[in-house]
């Protein structure tokens, strides 16, 4: 579980399960909930290849869901309905 993420990785499931892009000097994804941008998001560096357990928890963090569920939702197990319904149960987005 704690093993390190490739940023690509990380991107790829982020895109699959609900957020898009808007690239600057990093890329943003935003949470995108019933077609509207919502207040979930995070940053990807393009420097960075890979993500070690610091900087995974930061991204748990801003997303809203412990450390276990990021990297449930990296390699796939959670899916972005899933992820939705955490997240409207935890009052971080509006059903």
């Amino acid at each position: 579980m704690g093993e390190p993420r490739k940023s690509r990785a990380i991107r790829a499931a982020l895109l699959s399960k609900g957020f898009i892009a808007d690239e600057t000097h990093h890329e943003m994804f935003w949470l995108v909930v019933d077609g509207r941008k919502s207040s979930i998001r995070t940053r990807i560096n393009h420097g960075v290849a890979e993500y070690g357990e610091n900087l995974l928890s930061l991204i748990a963090r801003q997303v809203g869901l412990s450390n276990k569920e990021l990297y449930s939702l990296v390699d796939c197990p959670m899916d972005g309905e899933k992820l939705k319904r955490l997240l409207v149960e935890r009052g971080k987005v509006r059903p």
